[in-house]
């Protein structure tokens, strides 16, 4: 594994990146002098949405922020299966050097985040599971199904707006401009259909598996419903729940009250 660093982000946080078999895997450290907090984005996100989380922690906690694979500024994958995302995240982790960390996680990340632990228990000192369900997609269902319907590059980022339609607002933001002048989403569609795809389950034997400290936090209009979340506080010692106004983005929606949420169940460590 090779890292290269690049421009600072904004503060004291700095992008830098990993090579996996010759894959990048890029991250943004948050730094500071604080005990280390490895964070997982969802789908159709990146690491760089944690620095709301970064700057309410303070210096007490040094957040790392990995783009997963094919997500961001990290290179797509050959698969997006549970394995190969658990493989990232054991990878960065040797190469940073870290023994032992608390892995906060949303959604998609926050299912890694509990199936790591389930397989390395001793890696992890507690666990912050953000909107991340036991049960997913047993219905038959799949949330992401729109996706392969959306442009994934244009010659302009103009045509690509245009060819995103009603999509375009979430993500003219972020969209990338590659090598050759086109420009892409910061991720492919087909990608991220397998990864929703891929992740569906029954998990429970995951998430039960370990009793580090963990924060289970969801919103009131998220995806867990609220049996589910009994469920998954009573049957898994050492969890707390806790539930603020927001959606399936509520660590995003309700930036401050997440936080604050998570900056005291740190200091209870």
């Amino acid at each position: 594994m090779t890292e290269q660093s690049t421009a600072p982000t904004t503060g004291t946080a700095t992008r830098a990146e990993v090579s996996l078999a010759g894959r990048r895997l890029s991250y943004v450290d948050f730094g500071g002098p604080g005990r280390p907090l490895v964070a997982l984005h969802g789908h159709l996100s990146e690491g760089a949405t944690f620095g709301g989380l970064a700057a309410a922690l303070g210096t007490d906690w040094r957040v790392i922020a990995p783009d997963q694979r094919g997500q961001g500024e990290s290179e797509r994958a050959a698969d997006y299966t549970r394995e190969g995302y658990l493989a990232d995240l054991e990878a960065l982790l040797d190469h940073l050097g870290l023994a032992e960390v608390v892995l906060v996680g949303h959604s998609l990340g926050a299912v890694n985040a509990y199936q790591y632990a389930a397989r390395r228990p001793e890696r992890i000192r507690a666990l912050v599971n953000v909107e991340g369900p036991v049960e997913i997609g047993l219905d038959g269902s799949h949330p992401l199904a729109f996706l392969l319907g959306l442009a994934y590059k244009a010659p302009t980022r103009e045509e690509l707006v245009e060819k995103l339609g009603p999509a375009a607002p979430f993500f003219a933001d972020r969209l990338r401009r590659n090598p050759d002048g086109g420009w892409r989403l910061p991720f492919h569609p087909r990608d991220m259909y397998d990864s929703e795809e891929n992740v569906h389950g029954d998990h429970w034997a995951d998430w039960t598996a370990t009793s580090c400290p963990a924060l289970l936090v969801h919103g009131t209009s998220g995806v867990i419903p609220a049996e589910q979340v009994r469920g998954m506080v009573e049957r898994r010692p050492g969890t707390a729940a806790v539930e603020l106004a927001g959606d399936h983005l509520v660590h995003l929606g309700a930036a401050e009250a997440f936080g604050a949420e998570v900056r005291g169940f740190l200091a209870g460590l």
